[in-house]
């Protein structure tokens, strides 16, 4: 029994981290293309839907999508209703992609694993590398269901488990707590609904009880992005909210109907892990089709339970323990988790402030300001904590480290600099001289912002697992940003050779707006340099060798 439960362990396992890569692959490859794309289809609720259920069934992930809709909602880029929208359709894309993936398609698992490390292995570029690991992902995921319906098959019969089965049989609300929980546990309801339909299918839990797990699933679910976005700003808070009010209102109502019996699975389908994924689809299109034309006052009802604005001093924890200075990789460790403390801070700073140039808030720009005022004391305190540590016996690695967490830490100061002084400096200039970009130029601003947020991300995951791949692409996204400012600041010059009189109006703010995020999104991806160093993917100089003139060098 031991053996088969570490087997269905080691499956679902298998589930979860096949999942998140291809989560990873579509992150890394086509992240920016479709934060774009997203901004563009939410202009409209019904389009919002329609793409966060496409970018959904790509990720395979609905909280992905409803993290990418919050962090629109905290710049300003979209209205929190336009946001919910998206969270909306998202989860009914993810709940579709439930039916993809349980197809019986076992017959492609060889073939697309081989496609997939061929692919990954002998690409030169990096997106063509990550079509790869989708595949490679896409492959696992059918592998791991095919293990989860082995496993289950040989644990149904044990009489522990039926009577434990039977029990839920008649303790549905057990079994629809069990469900959130789970799904909260496993971090995505796509993969949790994938396995109560594999346990269904294989005969260890009955129909009943599978669809209360599902429908406790998608509370569940709702709850994941709640959490993870809990001590962010007020418009990603409100957000998500609204999804989980919506969310957990119609769960309870589905809910009562399975344990009136008006709602009976059977009619759904014939086969019974059939059943659950269509229950799973039929949910999430009801609440699409019900909530749609009510996140106005969905977002309306949340707003008057969500707080106007943070609290003016946050009280946190250093990581920088005194007793471990005699400890020299003890230390080190504590100044890197201070360091990434420092890199959410900067970010926290980042996402909203482009929020400012289209609407100024004394509010926000304090906020700001007081998490520059962090900043600064985690700098100084990560320099004088280094120093003291740097006073015992380093072998030359861990001075390097040292002198490595040093410089990373002056330039997330630095980034918090440009935050704080300069940009909220420019966007209160705006305002006082009572100007506005034009609306392309404010565009190409919110654009350019948008693809230093996703830098700064990226940036956060480097410092947090030190992924040598994800510090290459941080390292190449900084030459790219580089090549991007260009091209908007020449796009800029066009509007004013044009005449464009808001353009005209305002080309110092713009020119130097686009400049001032240049600059930060440099000194976040200096945090790539040392593993793209070591890994010997970073150059020495950029400079050409010198040309020999004259026969000399």
């Amino acid at each position: 029994m031991i053996v088969l439960a570490t087997h269905l362990a080691a499956a679902v396992a298998l589930l979860l981290w096949s999942v998140r890569l291809i989560r990873t692959g579509i992150e890394r490859a086509f992240l920016p293309e479709l934060k774009r794309g997203l901004k563009t289809l939410s202009e409209r609720k019904l389009s919002a839907a329609l793409g966060g259920s496409l970018t959904a069934m790509l990720m395979q992930s609905a909280t992905a999508v409803a993290l990418i809709g919050a962090g629109f909602a905290v710049s300003g880029m979209l209205a929190a209703q336009s946001a919910l929208a998206l969270i909306l359709g998202a989860e009914l894309g993810s709940a579709v992609m439930t039916q993809v993936l349980f197809l019986p398609v076992e017959a492609v698992i060889p073939f697309a694993l081989l496609a997939g490390v061929v692919t990954f292995l002998k690409a030169q570029r990096r997106k063509t590398k990550q079509v790869g690991r989708i595949v490679i992902g896409f492959a696992l995921v059918l592998l791991s269901l095919g293990m989860i319906r082995e496993a289950t098959a040989s644990i149904g019969a044990n009489a522990i488990v039926q009577s434990i089965a039977a029990y839920f049989e008649n303790d549905l609300l057990s079994a629809y707590v069990i469900g959130a929980l789970l799904a909260w546990v496993m971090h995505s309801s796509l993969a949790s609904v994938l396995t109560f339909a594999t346990f269904t299918a294989s005969g260890l839990i009955a129909a009943p009880v599978a669809a209360a797990l599902v429908i406790g699933a998608n509370l569940g679910g709702a709850v994941i992005p709640v959490a993870l976005l809990w001590g962010h700003e007020r418009p990603a808070r409100l957000v998500v909210l609204s999804n989980l009010v919506a969310r957990a209102g119609l769960t309870l109502v589905a809910l009562t109907l399975l344990l009136t019996g008006v709602l009976n699975v059977d009619m759904l389908a014939a086969a019974p892990g059939q059943q659950v994924v269509l229950l799973h689809i039929l949910l999430n299109a009801a609440l699409l089709v019900i909530a749609l034309p009510l996140t106005g006052p969905l977002v309306a009802l949340v707003d008057g339970f969500v707080p106007r604005h943070t609290a003016s001093t946050t009280e946190s924890v250093s990581a920088l323990d005194p007793a471990a200075l005699d400890h020299p990789p003890l230390a080190l460790a504590c100044a890197q988790r201070e360091l990434l403390r420092m890199a959410e801070t900067v970010q926290a700073m980042l996402v909203p402030v482009v929020q400012l140039f289209r609407n100024w808030d004394p509010e926000l720009a304090r906020v700001i300001q007081l998490r520059e005022d962090e900043v600064d004391r985690m700098h100084f305190a990560i320099k004088i904590y280094i120093s003291r540590m740097r006073e015992n016996d380093l072998t030359p690695e861990q001075e390097k480290k040292s002198l490595g967490i040093v410089a990373m830490a002056n330039n997330l100061e630095e980034a918090a600099d440009r935050i704080a002084v300069n940009l909220v400096a420019l966007a209160r200039k705006l305002a006082d001289e009572a100007l506005t970009f034009s609306k392309e130029g404010m565009a190409d601003i919110e654009h350019f912002h948008d693809q230093v947020v996703t830098n700064g991300q990226l940036a956060l995951s480097v410092l947090t697992t030190g992924d040598a791949e994800a510090a290459r692409q941080l390292v190449a996204e900084k030459d790219r940003i580089r090549i991007e400012e260009q091209n908007l600041q020449e796009r800029h010059l066009k509007r004013l050779q044009n005449g464009a009189a808001a353009s005209i109006e305002t080309t110092n703010i713009h020119q130097e707006t686009l400049r001032l995020l240049k600059q930060v999104n440099a000194a976040l991806a200096f945090v790539a340099y040392p593993i793209a160093e070591e890994t010997g993917d970073l150059l020495g100089s950029r400079l050409a060798r010198p040309r020999k003139i004259g026969g000399a060098s």
